[in-house]
């Protein structure tokens, strides 16, 4: 492992508390930057620690619509993202116009938005969830007909333990699709021990032969199990770092090594430092489509 340049640690340091910043890291992000962060966790934990600081400023050490919800919740603070460039592309794959199309084309529907997705997306929706509530999230609703974006697979996943009528949008992670079934078969006969998680954002192949299917703030609970010394890993790759950092004595296996997400390699502590320097590249959601889209997280968080 190459070593962490000091100096630039210290800058970065110093330049957080001159600007009075808080310092958010996904669990998918290069070690380096989840050594460096104050929190660290899944998107929308990470923006919820933010706003219950009393940070001026979020740095925000994800992908771009992670920024914007941490501007929806915190609209009085200087939200920076490192680099404009990381972004998702399951996210992508959906936008508010289309959405108000589909919206038109079944008006029964009650519209289910993953938190992956942008601000507009979100502002479109009745609803938002997370990888980890999406099934109570969806028991919560009264209608029969549910609109579920942009992940298919979520959607899938949560079809499965509901019953009412599903229209999935045809969105997915790439990283998690490279996670096939015989992929988990190969290692569960190397590590017979071992208990399989997966992400919910796998295909349903993949999550058909998992022990426990969970967000990746879940994975880091349930890795923390006395019972279980042997892991095997269907996320990106990028948890394992935490997962190893925090459970030093066991195992962890990546379920393919082809899961990475490369948008989530992008930020690093160069660019942090620069970022800290210069206030840029700011995320700021405008405040019409800031309040709809508060609405759908704030439905969602009612529903815990």
């Amino acid at each position: 492992m190459p070593s962490i340049d000091t100096e630039l640690v210290n800058k970065i340091l110093s330049l957080k508390r001159e600007r009075k910043a808080v310092i958010l890291a996904h669990n998918y992000q290069l070690g380096e930057v989840q050594d460096i962060a104050d929190f660290v966790g899944d998107s929308l934990e990470l923006s919820q620690n933010a706003a219950e600081t009393q940070a001026e400023v979020i740095v925000f050490c994800g992908v771009h619509f992670m920024a914007e919800t941490a501007s929806i919740l915190c609209p009085h603070k200087v939200v920076l993202l490192p680099d404009l460039a990381a972004g998702c592309p399951m996210a992508d794959m959906i936008t508010a116009e289309r959405l108000r199309e589909k919206k038109r084309e079944l008006p029964d529907a009650t519209v289910v938005c993953y938190v992956n997705s942008t601000a507009e997306v979100k502002a479109e929706s009745d609803i938002c969830c997370t990888s980890a509530n999406a099934v109570r999230v969806v028991e919560s609703l009264d209608s029969e007909q549910i609109l579920f974006v942009p992940d298919q697979f979520l959607g899938h996943y949560v079809s499965t333990k509901i019953k009412k009528k599903y229209f999935l949008w045809p969105g997915f992670c790439p990283s998690h699709v490279r996670i096939l079934p015989q992929h988990i078969l190969q290692l569960e006969k190397d590590y017979p021990q071992a208990k399989v998680m997966v992400h919910p954002e796998c295909r349903p192949g993949v999550i058909a032969l998992a022990d426990e299917v969970l967000s990746t703030g879940g994975m880091c609970h349930y890795a923390q199990r006395e019972d279980i010394s042997q892991m095997i890993v269907g996320t990106e790759i990028g948890i394992i770092y935490r997962l190893k950092k925090e459970n030093p004595a066991k195992r962890f296996i990546a379920a393919s090594e082809q899961a990475v997400c490369p948008d989530m390699k992008l930020i690093t502590l160069e660019k942090i430092l620069w970022s800290l320097e210069t206030m840029a590249p700011e995320v700021k959601v405008p405040e019409e489509i800031r309040l709809k889209a508060k609405a759908a997280v704030d439905r969602m968080l009612e529903v815990g």
